[in-house]
């Protein structure tokens, strides 16, 4: 049987089960041959559009605040960055990104920023209210780290329907090699675990081609994914950014980036996937390239311009200029390029769409 043969199995077998073994997921992550990576992406498309059809979510991302208590050895933004620009919106700046965002069809807004102490469970609290209060239709999703389980709560409370917190790597010497001792990988899984259990839906994810990284940490990522059953998964390449203690590593690339897009759609059926900006910043087609293996979400910038170039959480990220309206534009062209489009609806996960009707 011919190798192409070979890997045609593998990824009908994990079409079909949703499962590899450990040296069946090894083959498939190593595969070089490009007609059975377009195998791969050819069912990763098959199976995204048998849930979601053609469609593409789109959801407002907010950068709202730079500051960062952490120090991750990777990160633009980290405590120790001196050369960092920092800032905060206010909610009113906030409410105005909404805005704009809302009359430009999104229906959902993410909220991303450092762990930054000046956000209390109070003021987030009352940002949250704020907004749902001037666009009850919309979902509301943070990114904003790790927090207790008992702000957490206040924030669901308030009206946060989704939490996207990456967990970067489910291996825990590797992920102690990418952050200081301050941080904990124990903590960081007990952060998602707490997320799940009080009715998020939850994202997570890892960095694709971090140092330190092989097929051997992907394989654990993969069986976390698969036990943990996350509603969304954010996958981009790692970036080096030039004031981080990693500013020398190489980065990962698009090609391994857009093969676990398609081996996690299959693993993942019905999960949300977004073609990160951090691809399309590695590969000027990377985001229609996610599109073509299985992703279906993107997360175009509502920031104000000002700011935008300050969220610098790695080099040479795209879309740093772009006017919001713009940006949608241009979205809206690429993924036509695909045979896709931009829906203007909150996309939530199915298991949670009729929920929110």
């Amino acid at each position: 049987m011919s190798m192409q043969n070979d890997y045609q199995k593998l990824i009908n077998k994990l079409e079909q089960e949703q499962d590899l073994s450990d040296a069946e997921f090894a083959t498939l992550l190593a595969c070089h041959d490009e007609d059975g990576l377009e195998y791969l992406r050819q069912r990763a498309r098959a199976v995204r559009e048998k849930h979601f059809g053609q469609d593409v979510y789109i959801r407002g991302l907010i950068e709202f605040t730079n500051y960062c208590r952490n120090n991750c050895y990777y990160c633009g933004i980290r405590r120790e960055n001196d050369h960092a620009q920092r800032y905060r919106l206010t909610t009113e700046e906030i409410l105005n990104c909404c805005e704009t965002g809302w009359q430009l069809g999104f229906r959902t807004f993410v909220l991303q920023g450092g762990e930054d102490a000046y956000f209390t469970d109070e003021r987030l609290v009352d940002l949250i209210r704020a907004i749902k209060k001037r666009f009850p239709e919309c979902a509301v999703t943070l990114s904003i780290g790790e927090r207790e389980k008992d702000s957490y709560e206040q924030l669901f409370a308030a009206g946060a329907e989704r939490f996207l917190l990456r967990h970067e790597t489910a291996d825990k010497a590797h992920y102690e090699s990418l952050h200081p001792a301050e941080m904990s990988y124990t903590h960081r899984m007990k952060c998602l675990q707490a997320l799940r259990e009080i009715g998020y839906q939850v994202g997570c994810g890892m960095m694709v081609g971090s140092p330190g990284q092989a097929s051997a940490q992907l394989l654990q990522d993969l069986r976390f994914l698969q036990k943990f059953q996350p509603e969304m998964v954010g996958i981009g390449p790692f970036i080096p950014q030039h004031d981080t203690p990693l500013a020398d590593q190489p980065a990962g690339t698009a090609a391994m980036t857009v093969k676990l897009l398609a081996i996690i759609r299959l693993l993942l059926p019905q999960v949300l996937l977004p073609a990160t900006t951090a691809l399309g910043t590695i590969d000027p087609q990377g985001r229609e390239k996610g599109l073509r293996a299985g992703a279906n979400v993107l997360m175009p910038n509502l920031s104000p311009t000002t700011v935008r170039r300050k969220y610098a959480l790695y080099d040479n990220k795209i879309c740093m200029g772009e006017e919001a309206a713009e940006c949608v534009n241009c979205l809206a062209r690429r993924v036509a390029s695909t045979g896709y489009q931009i829906v203007t609806n909150r996309g939530d996960h199915p298991t949670f769409a009729k929920r929110s009707q």
